[in-house]
């Protein structure tokens, strides 16, 4: 089974950038490369929400209209880790962020398994 380690969160300005990591520990009888990943953020008193990912197959990840244009996935197989760049970040950014594994097709937090722990990122004003 596939273990998920969420990094990089944490404090920042409105306007500023962080990059969290996701990497991928543990056997799954498939390599990294086939694995679809997507990163989801859940802030206080919301639900868990789908920020971008991969579907499978396809190696160009997708992203909710919310982040569109600011944030951009990214992975580097070798290392077996994915990336989640965000850029202008805005104080309605600031969540728990997740990343997954695609289990099944859509974008619900019902079709993602394998959840990591989460990251805080917090954007302040």
């Amino acid at each position: 089974q596939v273990q998920l380690i969420e990094s990089g969160g944490g404090l920042v300005q409105a306007g500023g950038s962080l990059r969290l990591s996701c990497e991928a520990s543990g056997r799954s009888g498939r390599t990294f490369s086939n694995i679809a990943v997507g990163w989801f953020r859940q802030a206080p008193g919301k639900e868990r929400e789908f920020v971008g990912g991969f579907n499978w197959g396809v190696n160009v990840p997708y992203y909710a209209d919310s982040v569109k244009g600011r944030f951009t996935i990214s992975r580097d197989n070798a290392k077996n880790t994915v990336y989640l760049q965000m850029n202008s970040l805005k104080p309605e950014d600031t969540a728990v962020y997740y990343c997954a594994v695609r289990i099944g097709s859509g974008t619900s937090p019902s079709s993602f398994g394998s959840w990591g722990q989460g990251t805080q990122v917090t954007v302040s004003s």
